[in-house]
């Protein structure tokens, strides 16, 4: 993966990185580590798996739709969450299913839901 640093990308101040095409740009004063590129890394899988093209129209579809919903609508898409999700398991890429994205569609996973039912349930 090529690491850019540049001053303009991302060019919202808040994000540190961005993956564009499978080229990772980066602020100058970031300080970039394995955890970081290894989600970067996680990205570009899904980008050549889909297509560059459908992977961003996708991307911005669903940002769209999670912003209606309740929650942090960039960290509810399913291709940050399997992101975020296996970015210190730096052998994921060597074991990922194609199209792995696909089962964080879904707001919450079963496991999130089932701790949180037999929470309530506990509790009254």
């Amino acid at each position: 993966m090529k690491i850019v640093r540049s001053r303009y990308l991302p060019p919202l101040r808040r994000h540190v990185a961005i993956n564009l095409f499978g080229v990772f740009f980066v602020h100058p004063n970031v300080h970039v580590n394995e955890r970081l590129i290894n989600h970067e890394r996680i990205h570009t899988a899904q980008m050549r798996e889909l297509g560059y093209l459908p992977f961003y129209l996708i991307y911005l579809i669903e940002w769209f739709i999670r912003l209606v919903m309740k929650g942090n609508a960039y960290l509810s898409i399913s291709f940050e969450r399997e992101a975020y999700r296996h970015e210190n398991d730096f052998d994921y890429l060597s074991r990922r299913k194609h199209y792995a994205w696909v089962k964080y569609l879904k707001k919450k996973n079963k496991k999130k839901r089932e701790r949180h039912k037999k929470s309530k349930n506990n509790n009254g």
